[in-house]
């Protein structure tokens, strides 16, 4: 955790010096974390904890990167939705879905139960996080429904994380 927390310092040393790339940085970490798939190669729920923590106890304005975050990841929930629309049922031929077609079986099971609420719940659950947003694509869910969801749960997904873990750190620097 020591290592994680001096990566994170010099990560907020780096975006203080240059702030010009904080925004489109996180904008890119949540955008890899919500793209379907590529959330298991991007930690971004640890580093947004993380970083949120360091750059509010470092005083950086957290409202921008909280924002760049929730627009980033409704744009990853975004283009997966894409996606699904695009390749439909086939999508699960391709790696690494046709090694694991469980995950979308199982991603599919959990869309039937909760409907739109499935995307909301999915921005927070990593496994789910991974594949319901290409079956929402994937059963043509209503565009309009889709991004109601999606936008909800990227918006409580990029403040919650990093704006909350930001003013928590705040408050307990105090």
């Amino acid at each position: 955790m020591l290592q994680l927390e001096q990566q994170m310092q010099a990560l907020v040393e780096f975006m203080r010096a240059n702030q010009e790339w904080a925004i489109p940085i996180v904008f890119l970490v949540a955008f890899a974390e919500c793209v379907a798939l590529l959330s298991w190669l991007v930690p971004a729920t640890v580093f947004f904890t993380a970083f949120g923590a360091v750059a509010g106890a470092s005083g950086l304005n957290l409202i921008p990167l909280a924002l760049a975050a929730s627009l980033g990841a409704g744009s990853g929930f975004w283009a997966s939705y894409w996606v699904g629309l695009v390749l439909g049922p086939r999508v699960g031929d391709h790696w690494p879905l046709n090694k694991n077609p469980q995950l979308l079986d199982r991603g599919h099971a959990f869309f039937e139960k909760w409907g739109v609420l499935s995307i909301v719940i999915g921005h927070f659950f990593g496994p789910l996080r991974a594949v319901i947003a290409i079956v929402a694509g994937i059963v043509q869910m209503p565009f309009l429904q889709f991004q109601l969801g999606n936008w909800i749960a990227s918006f409580a997904w990029g403040f919650g994380l990093l704006y909350g873990a930001g003013r928590l750190a705040e408050f307990m620097a105090r």
